[in-house]
């Protein structure tokens, strides 16, 4: 079997994956609202909240996007681009565990907490938007969805870069501060 062999599969195999995948995002919302919210409450703040709504969208368009895809066509699955779509996740667990109750959706800064440099961030600076840069291009790619995957990637890019550049201008003071008290 090649790389890129695609395999029929049952129906409800690759609908079972998009349900599961919304179903994390879901969690992973969750979870996020009640971190920053203690955050907050400590005495952080927002930074750069306006792209927000532009990144929940794009991940429900995404979303989506992949369903009509997938509605009239026979159900398929790519095993390789899978397996690597399964090794992502525990990747993004991992860099969710590392981050802690620092983890959230949104950008947000407390004041005099340490940055953390455990896990994959002592090898990347931002571990979990290379993530979902590979993510939105390799779920496409699982489900046979290839036009998605090229439509989708650019425009996360996009997306990506305001929020990089957004996230590292707020953590650029607190580097600084770590670095003078280190």
């Amino acid at each position: 079997m090649g790389l890129w062999r695609t395999l029929e599969v049952p129906a409800w195999l690759p609908w079972t994956i998009l349900v599961l995948v919304a179903a994390q995002r879901f969690l992973e919302l969750l979870i996020s609202r009640r971190n920053t919210a203690r955050l907050l409450a400590q005495g952080a703040r927002e930074v750069a909240g306006g792209h927000y709504p532009l990144l929940i969208g794009l991940h429900v368009l995404w979303l989506g996007a992949l369903a009509l895809w997938m509605w009239p066509r026979p159900p398929v699955l790519n095993v390789p681009c899978t397996g690597a779509y399964i090794l992502l996740q525990a990747a993004r667990a991992w860099t969710m565990l590392s981050l802690g109750p620092y983890w959230t959706t949104r950008i947000i800064t407390l004041p005099g907490a340490p940055l953390v440099r455990r896990g994959p961030y002592r090898f990347i600076r931002h571990p979990n938007y290379a993530i979902v840069i590979l993510e939105v291009a390799v779920l496409p790619l699982a489900l046979g969805a290839w036009p998605v995957a090229v439509v989708f990637s650019p425009l996360n890019a996009i997306v990506l870069g305001i929020r990089i550049r957004a996230e590292n201008a707020a953590l650029a003071g607190r580097a600084a501060v770590a670095s003078a008290t280190s």
